[in-house]
């Protein structure tokens, strides 16, 4: 692993030996040896991500006491040996790797072993343990090899899961289903105090105020991953996520937080509030060393191969984008925002995007995308009333891209995306501007898992954006995921959706599917 200057001076409180210790760079010392009578160090549960076709990143936190108030878990400010082990069966008689790394006070205890040597395309089980303590089994997948030409691909995806608004039932269902791995696209947790809650629970009080600082970030996600659903879901698959704005602050933009209308507001202010809440996020989820923050800098967009069948390539709509045009709301019009040097992704980053076009030989380019690229007229009349911070405040960067999946060839270009607390099945246009511009991609815009509450069949936003936006082919406003399968004719996407998440047990069902076919740009009904 090579370590920059910038990095190693930009990790704050996590040194570079906590860092390479926690990723299994370093060899463990035996010297680390566990505290005793601390309890159960696994009450955050075990995870994995990022598969590859040789292995996958582990994950775990150890927090005996996850709501210590000094955001430490309840664990000594020392190391701690953790021991991994993975196996072909779910009894560990077939074990295939051991190893060990080492839990640092630094990042919270969290380690995050990254696994190779493994064979593609196989599941395999993992676990963790320190002193006498086991964690619970996790189970997990690689990739298939590169060049190999798979039959089909099954995956969920799913965002936006605020702890206040309702249960996370849908996980229940999730880690029932038949996966290969599941994408999240964001808002893994809020920002927000939680003492005000649909779930009609009395809360700490230290969990009524918003999140600012590092010990606070790490009680959030404590208690978002203390959820048994979750939990579940993870250690079920393995996960690829990205973040979107309530990871750090709602609708940040780059260096500029939302209290930029504020005439006090220094962006370096925000800087130290993002540096505290990419470390919790890093400390609280299957990530590689490549995506271990520089201080307020932490590179999320990446690209994972599922052999020559699909690529996904993960966006990051958030750290090089302009500030929203015209505000952060939205309305008619803003000039602004078909501005041709505004952007939601950044010059680099948007050439990566576009060469990954030329470069892949998948059949299936999917994009995992944190806001909304279809056009959301909010007006069925002449006027088009759209919002500023998805991706119609930035005209010319959605246009680029849109255009160059057709001039580059690329076959099948779908994008998944969160954010809308919404069920969408729409068509892509080349140009929205112009009502006789060719059909380019597909999008399915997925629901929360718990935001927006119980949420509705159909309500006025739906009536509305299906009167508004003929590209649009359904609207849904209940809670769940998408579920997703592709083979080499065609893309499935299943609306797996709950009547009701403010209460536990709600059951699940399949609301509506939609297809595209190969080289058919466009959504059809199942």
């Amino acid at each position: 692993m090579t370590i920059s200057r910038r990095q190693l001076l930009g990790y704050g409180g996590a040194s570079l030996g906590a860092v390479l210790l926690g990723n299994g760079v370093w060899n463990a010392a035996s010297s680390f040896a566990a505290p005793s009578g601390t309890g159960n160090p696994f009450t955050l549960g075990v995870a994995s991500g990022d598969p590859a076709p040789d292995g996958v990143v582990l994950w775990t936190r150890l927090a005996p006491d996850p709501f210590a108030v000094d955001g430490s878990g309840g664990m000594p400010a020392k190391p701690v040996r953790v021991e991994y082990e993975i196996a072909r069966d779910d009894r560990f008689r077939q074990v295939v790797r051991r190893g060990s790394v080492v839990a640092t006070p630094e990042l919270g205890h969290s380690v995050h072993p990254e696994i190779h040597g493994l064979a593609p395309d196989h599941e395999y089980h993992y676990r963790f343990r320190v002193g006498g303590e086991l964690s619970p089994a996790g189970r997990t997948r690689t990739m298939p090899s590169l060049w190999s030409d798979p039959d089909e691909l099954r995956f969920a995806f799913a965002s936006c899961q605020a702890w206040q608004d309702g249960y996370f039932t849908a996980y229940d269902h999730m880690a029932a289903e038949d996966l290969d791995f599941v994408v999240h696209l964001g808002d893994y947790l809020y920002e927000y105090g939680v003492g005000t809650n649909k779930r009609g629970v009395t809360v700490d009080p230290r969990f009524h105020t918003e999140t600012f600082d590092l010990a606070r970030y790490r009680l959030q996600y404590s208690l978002y991953k203390s959820e048994a659903p979750l939990q579940l879901a993870h250690a079920r698959f393995p996960w690829i996520v990205t973040f979107d704005d309530h990871e750090v602050e709602n609708n940040w933009a780059g260096d500029i937080s939302q209290a930029d209308t504020e005439p006090d507001q220094d962006p370096a202010v925000f800087r130290l509030r993002r540096a505290a809440a990419f470390q919790a996020m890093y400390e609280h989820l299957p990530l590689r060393r490549a995506q271990i923050p520089s201080g307020p800098d932490m590179r999320m967009h990446r690209r994972l191969r599922y052999g020559r069948l699909a690529d996904l390539t993960m966006l990051d709509t958030r750290q090089y984008r302009d500030d929203q045009p015209c505000g952060d709301g939205g309305g008619v019009g803003c000039a602004d925002r078909f501005d041709t040097d505004r952007t939601i992704l950044g010059a680099e980053q948007r050439q990566w995007l576009l060469d990954g076009f030329s470069s892949s030989r998948a059949r299936w380019q999917i994009l995992g995308n944190q806001a909304p690229i279809g056009q959301t007229d909010r007006d069925p009349g002449e006027a088009v009333d759209v919002w500023y911070d998805p991706w119609d405040g930035y005209v010319a960067d959605r246009d680029r891209v849109l255009a160059a999946a057709q001039d580059r060839d690329v076959r099948n270009l779908v994008v998944i995306t969160g954010d809308r607390h919404q069920n969408y099945a729409w068509d892509l246009k080349r140009d929205f501007t112009d009502p006789d511009s060719p059909v380019v991609a597909s999008e399915f815009v997925g629901t929360s898992i718990s935001s927006g509450a119980d949420g509705a069949d159909m309500n006025e936003d739906g009536v509305k954006f299906l009167a508004a936006n003929p590209h649009m082919k359904f609207f849904n406003a209940q809670r769940g995921y998408v579920r997703v399968h592709v083979d080499r004719d065609r893309w499935r996407s299943d609306f797996r959706v709950l009547p009701y998440v403010t209460k536990p047990g709600a059951p699940v069902s399949t609301r509506a599917s939609f297809v595209v076919e190969d080289q058919r740009p466009g959504v059809q009904p199942a």
